[in-house]
């Protein structure tokens, strides 16, 4: 389990995390989601102690980082794959880390198996190709056995079948009760595989959420509705936690609140005829943009209208 509790870290007047408040649990996927610049790197690196904060606390099973006696045996974590001497097989590599922590080289060969590894174990690091590295990275995070996995971008590099063999690995770790906590900014991957919520933007919690509802607090439980008589279905469609919207004298509705098939069976008992019946399909890619709009430190302006004049760009 991690626990952020009022995290701040500052840098000059630069407040990069500002008292940041989540707990991520064992069982479960928990994304890490935010715009470049939100803060998701500074808050993971103060979670493994690369980083001090200014004030506020974080822990990990239940102590700090660095007050855990093989804090490779209580989370792995893999911030940047090409932390490693490039002269060094993966095997050395690993071997290095286990050394340091009394692992045995049993587990190394496990991990190296695990991470598909084995016909470039005996190579030099530094020619490895982006996916391998990050595939030497993982083996490097999961080396101890950890109860805790945190991974930044672990998808990086990978080939398609690289990115099945991660996703199915984190929901695995996940089942047999570890906490994963993943950053990425590939949404689809991560519709797919997160459990869990958490958005950050200019360095504070926006969202603590499932993904599911998230989705559904935009928009992604709307049902677009058109009739020749939406008065009518209006009154057919009103209870309790019902919203029905739509502009004066237009046929179209976006009723949230009711499935497709609760609103088709109420417009058929009040003899009302449908034209149009769509639920609406909001992605959570969409519901993150929408989440974080305000939140963008970094925005590229469209190639239609920018100016290429640089007397007129310098004015």
């Amino acid at each position: 389990m991690i626990e952020a509790r009022q995290l701040t870290k500052r840098y000059g007047d630069k407040t990069a995390v500002d008292g940041v408040t989540f707990t991520v649990r064992p069982g479960a996927v928990t994304g890490f989601l935010g715009p470049n610049g939100a803060g998701k790197s500074t808050t993971m690196r103060m979670i493994i102690g690369l980083d001090a904060p200014t004030s506020g606390t974080v822990s990990v099973n239940g102590r700090r980082y660095a007050r855990h006696a093989a804090p490779l045996q209580e989370v792995g974590a893999l911030l940047e794959a090409r932390s490693i001497h490039p002269g060094r097989s993966a095997f050395d590599h690993l071997m290095a880390l286990a050394h340091t922590h009394g692992i045995p080289r049993r587990r190394v060969d496990h991990v190296i198996e695990l991470t598909g590894l084995q016909a470039v174990a005996r190579k030099r690091a530094g020619a490895f190709s982006l996916g391998m590295g990050q595939r030497l990275g993982i083996a490097a995070a999961l080396l101890g056995d950890p109860q805790t996995v945190m991974l930044d971008e672990p998808v990086n590099g990978l080939d398609p079948e690289g990115v099945l063999w991660i996703r199915t690995l984190l929901t695995d770790l996940a089942a047999a009760g570890r906490t994963v906590f993943i950053s990425s900014h590939l949404m689809s991957e991560m519709a797919l595989v997160a459990d869990h919520l958490i958005v950050v933007g200019r360095g504070r919690v926006l969202a603590d959420t499932t993904v599911q509802d998230l989705v559904r607090t935009a928009g992604g439980d709307t049902v677009v509705v058109a009739t020749a008589d939406p008065a009518g279905l209006r009154r057919a469609l009103a209870g309790p936690g019902v919203e029905v919207t739509g502009r004066p004298g237009s046929e179209q509705l976006s009723v949230t609140g009711l499935t497709p098939r609760a609103i088709g069976l109420a417009a058929a008992e009040h003899g009302i005829a449908l034209f149009e019946l769509t639920a609406k399909a909001v992605s959570l890619e969409e519901a993150f943009m929408d989440l974080t709009k305000d939140a963008v430190e970094y925005h590229a302006t469209n190639a239609n209208t920018a100016t290429t004049n640089p007397a007129r760009a310098a004015a």
